[in-house]
């Protein structure tokens, strides 16, 4: 092969390599993905505001999701103060919102909720706070965020009480990734918030949403 043709195929080489950076730099196809491991069923829930909010609420927003109750003196003190630290964070990121459920809606009303989202002193555009029926808020904890074993499902509801300290990772478009996240870890902590800023660059589904959003079953 003669010195000019040599030069010439190297350049062509990093024409064509310039040119597949600038066509997919910004696509995230080329990023190791984080796995989907269940997804955001449809629900109807109240925030602290009184005001409806649903699934459709979260769409196209990176989305950290609790359970606590407001009366608790054990770990969720110490969960929302580990989820404050995540507010601080991220609080300036316009598709970033925290979602925290109550366990515990018979005691958790309304007014009560709201009490203590301003006893936390955050924006609560960027961190709300949902009560509703019991047993949608816990069929949402088990077969949406695998936050609990759903094989409780059979057991009384009444005798029922979800107290975890689990996080789970939701993404713009409705697919809760990543693994469920240990809210009293720390190492599981700075995992949590390095996915997050993952997410939050990856660009949602067609149409905000993905197939088979509603049927907890990834493909």
């Amino acid at each position: 092969m003669s010195k000019k043709v040599l030069i010439y195929l190297t350049f062509f080489l990093v024409l064509l390599t310039g040119f597949w950076w600038f066509l997919f730099r910004d696509n995230d196809m080329w990023q190791a993905k984080l796995p989907t491991i269940s997804y955001v069923k449809p629900f109807r829930f109240v925030t602290q505001n009184g005001t409806p909010f649903t699934e459709s609420n979260m769409l196209g927003k990176v989305c950290v999701v609790e359970y606590f109750f407001t009366t608790c003196k054990g770990i969720c003190p110490r969960m929302n103060n580990n989820m404050k630290g995540i507010y601080e964070l991220f609080k300036n990121e316009p598709n970033f919102l925290i979602v925290s459920h109550s366990c515990n809606p018979e005691t958790d009303s309304v007014p009560i909720i709201k009490k203590y989202a301003d006893s936390l002193a955050v924006d609560t555009r960027k961190w709300i706070f949902l009560t509703g029926r019991k047993d949608s808020l816990y069929s949402m904890a088990r077969n949406s965020y695998l936050l609990d074993d759903p094989k409780n499902n059979l057991e009384r509801l009444e005798d029922q009480f979800i107290h975890t300290q689990f996080f789970a990772l939701v993404d713009k478009s409705g697919q809760v990734r990543g693994q469920v996240y240990d809210g009293l870890k720390e190492n599981e902590l700075s995992l949590l918030k390095k996915d997050i800023a993952k997410l939050l660059k990856e660009k949602a589904g067609k149409n905000g949403f993905v197939n088979g959003i509603f049927n907890n079953n990834p493909q």
